[in-house]
Formats: C-alpha cells, structure tokens, sequence
C-alpha cells in the first residue's frame, strides 16, 4: 500500500453541509492573516476545528431484530418516560425516551435509531436554551420523525441547542428508511431525543457515551441473540 493509499484510508469524510462553512471559515482565517499574524492562527485553528465538525466517519450498525441504536454522537442525558411532542401525533401517553446531547466536538450527522417508513415530518420552531436541560425537549426548535416500524411507532426529534441555529433534514415523509442510515444533521450543539414503546428496555445509563449508527440504546426484546453488523 502507497503512503498516498494510507493517508486516503485515514482521512474520515466531510459532509457536503459543510464546504460552505469551512470555505467561510478559510477565507476569514486568510483576511485575518493580513491584519494579524496571531489573528491569523486563530482563524486557521477555527477553519481545522468547522473541518473535524462537519466529519462523516463511516459506522458498522448491529442489525438484529428489535435492537434501538443512538441517533447521535454524544452523551447520554436523560432517560426515562416522557409524553411525546404534540406535533408527531404518537397520543397522549409517555413513552420511553432516551436522550443523547451533542456538543460542538461531537459528530453532528444523525442516524435512523430502526429500520421502517418515514410517516410524519414536523418542524416546530422555538427557543435555543441549553439542549442538555430537560425542558429543552418542549420550548427549543425543534425538527420530528415518525418512523413506523414492525415493533411499533418510534419519535426521532432533532433539537436545536444553544449555538444550533439550523436544523437539517434529508429525508421525507413516505421513505423508507435502514437502522443506522443518515437521516439529518444539525448545526452546531443540539439534542436528539427518541420516543419509543413503553416495553423498551435502555441499555445505557446516564452519562453514557453513545456513537450514532452504532451504540445500542434500547432492546425491545426479552431475549439476546447473536448480532450481525453492516458498515457503511
């Protein structure tokens, strides 16, 4: 393998929602430069760090049956059974609900937590306090999924944090959608938050770390069968 080949396979990728911000961020670094050698630095330090933001690193997803994964890259902050936003339309009961917040370090490319169809996408727009406090979750902008799959219907929220100004979806109502497949991305500090039947059982804790695509969050079966995986 060529030094060339080597340093292709250890570059992760960036998301196309970000040339735009890091080409901004470059040209600011240059301006800077001109004014201030120091001014300068620190632009080329916040160019690098917008680079490492807007990464997109593959991830290998465990695929046995009845198995939730994290949506996000984060810490896990809150557990527990809550009622569902209004505009998704999944009634009036708590559900259990797994949160995962994402700071300015984390990946922000967020993942299908099951596999099934997009039934609903509502937006609501809102405040920007800190995504990690639980009233976050009911007064922030905020973007819905409703993914109906074969163990139920399942929330996956994008919330908007106190840095995060800009929610984005590429998916729409109607899809399909595969566990572990890129469904949004959110811009720059947020919170997802998933809904879930009340029979699921967390499998991580608060202050768990989760990986999007990869960290089981919750298990909707009593039993515990091997796994199998895909990456991509």
């Amino acid at each position: 393998m060529s030094i060339i080949d080597s340093v292709r396979k250890s570059l992760v990728p960036i998301h196309p929602e970000g040339y735009i911000f890091i080409a901004g961020f470059a040209i600011v670094a240059f301006l800077a430069h001109w004014i201030s050698g120091t001014l300068g630095w620190i632009g080329f330090i916040a160019t690098a760090w917008c680079v490492y933001f807007f990464r997109d690193p593959p991830r290998v997803t465990p695929l046995r049956e009845g198995l939730v994964v994290s949506p996000a890259d984060g810490v896990v902050c809150s557990i527990g059974f809550f009622l569902p936003p209004a505009e998704l339309g999944l009634g009036a009961e708590p559900m259990q609900r797994v949160s995962v917040f994402m700071s300015v370090f984390d990946c922000h490319v967020n993942r299908a937590p099951i596999t099934g169809r997009i039934s609903r996408i509502a937006y609501r727009p809102g405040l920007f306090v800190n995504a990690d406090l639980d009233k976050a979750s009911e007064d922030n902008e905020r973007n819905g999924l409703v993914i109906e799959a074969p163990q139920g219907r399942f929330g996956v929220v994008q919330i908007a944090g106190l840095v995060a100004r800009r929610i984005v979806s590429f998916v729409q109502e109607g899809e399909s959608i595969g566990v572990g497949d890129r469904f949004g991305l959110i811009r720059f500090g947020s919170r997802v938050d998933v809904y879930m039947p009340t029979y699921a059982r967390p499998t991580v804790a608060i202050g768990s770390r989760a990986i999007a695509g990869e960290t089981v969050l919750a298990d909707l079966t009593a039993h515990t069968p091997a796994l199998s995986f895909k990456s991509g």
